[in-house]
C-alpha cells in the first residue's frame, strides 16, 4: 500500500475513531505532530494558491507607484508607454521582453468599468492581453484574434450590469485588478520606435463615466513606504507567512476565486484563510509558519522538472499550459515566478532552457552554438527571439546591449542555408557579431519566444516542429 497524505489521514481518524480515552503520553504527541504536518502541507498549498494574486499586487504597487507617468511606471488608470526595450537594470518584471514595446496599464474595475480605446495598427502586430488579478488572460484583443483596426472595449468587473456605449464590445473580469500588458512589435531603430510611439499615444483608457468627454486624470500621490528598488519576486520571497496570508485575504475580497476553487478554499479554512474574510493568524502553527514561504516557494520552483505539462525537448522546457489555467495551481504560480505577464499558448510559447545537450548548467566560460537546418527556423507568425537571462531571470548587460537575438538582426546563414545562433561571452568577431547573443561570465538561462506560434505543420504546438539542441562549441 502507497502511503500518502490522503491515506495518512484517513488512518489518523480510524485510530481516534477507536480510542476509548483521550490519547495520552507519546500517542498524543505523535497526533499532534501528524496534525501539524498535515496543517503545514495545507499551509504550503495555499501559499503556492495565492502566489499569482500576491505578486500581481506586488507588480501593481511597484509599478503604479508615481505621481505622473514616466518610463515603465504609471500611476493607476494611465498608460505606461515603453518607449524603448527594458535594459539591464529593469528589475519590476522577470523574465522581461526585448521585442516589443510594452503599452500597459493598470485598471481597478471594481467600482466601474474603464474603456479601452485601441488605433488602426496598420497591419502591424500587436496584442493587447488582459489579466486578472489571479493572471489568468480573460482576453485577448490583436492582430491574431481580432485584427489591427481601430477598436474600443469596455473591461467591467465582478457584479457589474448596465449598459454601454454604442460600438463598445464588453471583457468582463472575474477580479477588481486589471492588467492590460499590450505589446507592440518594434525592430528597436530609431525610425521603426518612431512609428510605434506615435501608435502609443493614440491608445486611450477612460473610466465609463469619463468616456465621450475630455477627462484629465485624478492628481497620484507616491506611497513612501513601497520598496521601489528590491525585486517585486524578492519582495514577495521575503513575505513572512502572517504577512503573506493577511495580505493574500485582503485581495480576495475585491478579487474573488472561481467556484471550481471551492475545494482547495475549504481546506485553507483550517489555517484561517477564508474568502471575504481577514486572515485569522491565530489558525496556523506558530512552530512551523517561518518554513512555509521557502517550502512553498521550493515546491513552484520545483515543477520545472516534475509537472508532466512542462515538456523538455532537447533540453528546451516548455508548456502549452499559460495564460489559462483552470486549478492547476502549481502551473500558475509556476509562470508567475519565471514569466509573470505569460500570454496564452495560441499567442506565445516560451521554450526555456537550463542545461545545454549534456545536462551541464550554462556557464560564460564556454562558447555555445544552436544551429537551425534549413529552412527549420521558428516557425512564427508574429515572431520569435532567443532572449539571455541571468540565474534570476533578468537582462545581461552587454557591449551592444542587445537582451534578444531574431531575425532582424539579418542573421547570416552558412553555406548550406543553415542558421548559428553563437552563445558566448566574448565576441566571436565582427564578421559575426550579427548571430551573437551576449552571454554573461557566470551562470545563465535562455529563453526562446514564439508569438503566434504558427498552427500548421510544422508547429511547436503539436510537436511537428523541434528546437534544436544547445551545444557546447568545441574548444
Amino acid at each position: 500500500m502507497n502511503v500518502t497524505r490522503r491515506t495518512a489521514t484517513l488512518g489518523g481518524l480510524g485510530l481516534l475513531a477507536g480510542a476509548a480515552v483521550p490519547p495520552t503520553g507519546a500517542l498524543a504527541e505523535g497526533l499532534r505532530l501528524f496534525e501539524g504536518v498535515e496543517d503545514f502541507w495545507i499551509a504550503t498549498d495555499a501559499y503556492i494558491f495565492g502566489y499569482p494574486l500576491v505578486t500581481m499586487e506586488m507588480t501593481r504597487r511597484v509599478m503604479t507607484n508615481v505621481a505622473t507617468a514616466g518610463g515603465l511606471h504609471a500611476p493607476m488608470g494611465q498608460i505606461i508607454k515603453a518607449r524603448s526595450y527594458p535594459d539591464a537594470t529593469f528589475r519590476d518584471v522577470t523574465a522581461p521582453n526585448a521585442d516589443t514595446l510594452y503599452t500597459t496599464t493598470w485598471l481597478d474595475v471594481g467600482n466601474e468599468p474603464w474603456i479601452v480605446s485601441l488605433p488602426d495598427m496598420k497591419g502591424r502586430y500587436a496584442l493587447f492581453p488582459m489579466l486578472d488579478g489571479w493572471t489568468t488572460v480573460f482576453q485577448v484583443p490583436g492582430k491574431r484574434t481580432t485584427g489591427t483596426g481601430a477598436q474600443t472595449y469596455a473591461i467591467t468587473g465582478p457584479g457589474w450590469t448596465g449598459t454601454l456605449p454604442p460600438g463598445v464590445t464588453e471583457y468582463k473580469s472575474r477580479t477588481s485588478i486589471v492588467w492590460l500588458l499590450g505589446r507592440i512589435y518594434c525592430t528597436g531603430t530609431p525610425q521603426d520606435y518612431a512609428e510605434v510611439h506615435a501608435l502609443q499615444d493614440q491608445i486611450s483608457v477612460v473610466p465609463l463615466s469619463s468616456y465621450g468627454r475630455p477627462y484629465t486624470p485624478p492628481a497620484a500621490t507616491v506611497d513612501t513606504s513601497v520598496d521601489m528598488r528590491t525585486a517585486v519576486r524578492d519582495q514577495v520571497n521575503a513575505m513572512s507567512a502572517v504577512q503573506y496570508f493577511t495580505l493574500l485575504a485582503q485581495l480576495m475580497k475585491r478579487n474573488p476565486p472561481v467556484s471550481a476553487d471551492a475545494p482547495a478554499l475549504a481546506r485553507f479554512a483550517r489555517i484561517g484563510l477564508v474568502p471575504g474574510q481577514d486572515f485569522d493568524a491565530s489558525r496556523l502553527r506558530a512552530d512551523f509558519a517561518s518554513r512555509i514561504p521557502q517550502v512553498g516557494f521550493d515546491r513552484i520552483m520545483l515543477q520545472f522538472k516534475i509537472n508532466p505539462a512542462v515538456k523538455d525537448i532537447n533540453g528546451w522546457a516548455y508548456t502549452t499550459r499559460t495564460g489559462i489555467y483552470g486549478t492547476d495551481y502549481l502551473m500558475r504560480a509556476l509562470i508567475t515566478a519565471i514569466g509573470l505577464g505569460a500570454n496564452r499558448p495560441q499567442d506565445a510559447i516560451y521554450p526555456t532552457s537550463l542545461k545545454d545537450a549534456n545536462g551541464d548548467e550554462y556557464s560564460g566560460a564556454n562558447r555555445y552554438v544552436v544551429r537551425f537546418p534549413p529552412g527549420q527556423l521558428p516557425p512564427a507568425e508574429g515572431f520569435w527571439s532567443i532572449t539571455m537571462y541571468d540565474a534570476n531571470y533578468f537582462f545581461v548587460a552587454n557591449p551592444l546591449n542587445r537582451y534578444s537575438i531574431s531575425a532582424r538582426q539579418d542573421l547570416k546563414r552558412n553555406a548550406d542555408g543553415s542558421v548559428d545562433i553563437l552563445i558566448q561571452n566574448a565576441s566571436p568577431g565582427a564578421d559575426r557579431e550579427a548571430n551573437w547573443l551576449p552571454a554573461p561570465s557566470g551562470k545563465f538561462i535562455l529563453m526562446m519566444r514564439l508569438y503566434w506560434p504558427r498552427e500548421a505543420d510544422p508547429s511547436i504546438l503539436d510537436g511537428s516542429w523541434v528546437i534544436p539542441a544547445v551545444q557546447k562549441a568545441a574548444g
